[in-house]
């Protein structure tokens, strides 16, 4: 069925509030693909136990997100430019601006995600501080005067064509901010699962619109910290930004589909089939990880007496290592013996060595191998 006071062309002022009707909640379909995807993401939830340390593996692949999340948005940098730029030591070293844009999502995650275990539940102060942390600015909700349109990309059929008018009246986006919020927040109100509340949310967020830019990497990073906030994730691992990149024709055919007919169904079986696909990937390449983790710690006890668990830990905890990061973790050490010791890691095969310039990086390539599978 059509929705009738949708107009592309016009601002979407009529943007129903939350929830949507009951009948989402008892769809045979909707329901079968929700105990799938619950199932995979508590897989992988469990499977965050076996981590020796769960925050430094969980950095490299929360990079991984970033990456992908940003390429939504067509802002690309290569994996060398971005795991060089992560292990620098030197903030006036010079980074690129796509990896900059890569880099500020990841501290944007790292930083709602501390955030949140101090306050527990999202709010619009709490979603403009993720937004401002992004793009690196103080601004809030866009102004009422703001001209803000969605339009074809450069590449697709009819480019620069307008598809979509997001809400723009005095005070509406908060009051739509505020109702989603309410919906995702207030348990006893809306006792909906969870998971499906964050796949009704983020079409909301998107629909809202609420930021004049970035709006996308905003609505993903929220995704996960709600299901953080909810008990559902342990730690910020469900990244379903490459699986979004893989469909991402579908994911805006579907968003459109809610906007001009109402068509629920198709939408939340997207996300709830990106949820559990993107958990199942997830918790295969942590146990990579795991796995690689401990053929090398093996391996290389056996050839260097000196190398510990903990050094190990290290080494898988970013791609691009600098030795300064390996001294810390042996203790204080020369530069002769470091050196030494670096030589050795690359001699053993654990670590390979890159020019750039005058600077070397070490790489623990069986790590990327793992990052870019």
């Amino acid at each position: 069925m059509s929705n009738p006071i949708f107009d592309r062309l016009q601002p979407y002022n009529d943007l129903p509030l939350l929830p949507p009707t009951k009948e989402i909640e008892n769809n045979p379909l909707i329901m079968k693909h929700l105990v799938a995807a619950s199932r995979a993401l508590a897989t992988v939830n469990g499977n965050l136990l076996r981590l020796p340390n769960p925050l430094m593996l969980i950095n490299t692949l929360a990079l991984q997100e970033a990456k992908a999340s940003t390429e939504i948005e067509n802002i690309f940098t290569t994996e060398d430019e971005l795991y060089k730029a992560i292990s620098a030591t030197n903030k006036d070293e010079k980074i690129n601006p796509a990896t900059k844009e890569v880099i500020k999502y990841r501290e944007a995650l790292w930083a709602g995600y501390h955030v949140l275990k101090v306050k527990k539940n999202l709010d619009g102060e709490f979603i403009q501080q993720i937004y401002n942390q992004i793009k690196e600015s103080t601004d809030g909700y866009r102004p009422t005067q703001a001209q803000v349109v969605i339009k074809r990309g450069e590449s697709e059929f009819r480019s620069g064509e307008i598809i979509y008018t997001p809400p723009r009246a005095a005070g509406l986006i908060e009051s739509l901010v505020e109702n989603m919020l309410e919906y995702l927040n207030d348990d006893d109100k809306y006792p909906t699962d969870p998971l499906l509340k964050m796949c009704v949310a983020h079409y909301q967020f998107e629909a809202i619109h609420p930021f004049q830019d970035g709006n996308g990497r905003t609505g993903r990073i929220i995704n996960l910290l709600y299901l953080l906030s909810k008990g559902l994730l342990s730690q910020p691992v469900l990244y379903l930004s490459k699986y979004i990149i893989q469909n991402k024709e579908d994911y805006y055919h579907r968003l459109s589909g809610v906007m001009q007919r109402n068509a629920w169904e198709a939408w939340i079986t997207f996300m709830l089939e990106a949820t559990e696909k993107t958990s199942l990937h997830t918790h295969g390449r942590i146990n990579e990880i795991l796995a690689q983790m401990e053929a090398t710690l093996e391996y290389a006890k056996g050839k260097m007496k000196w190398y510990t668990k903990e050094l190990n830990e290290v080494i898988f905890s970013q791609p691009y290592i600098k030795p300064d990061l390996i001294g810390d973790t042996i203790g204080k050490t020369s530069r002769t013996t470091l050196t030494k010791y670096m030589n050795e890691l690359v001699a053993h095969k654990i670590l390979s060595t890159r020019k750039d310039g005058l600077r070397v990086y070490y790489i623990n390539d069986d790590l990327i191998r793992i990052l870019e599978g």
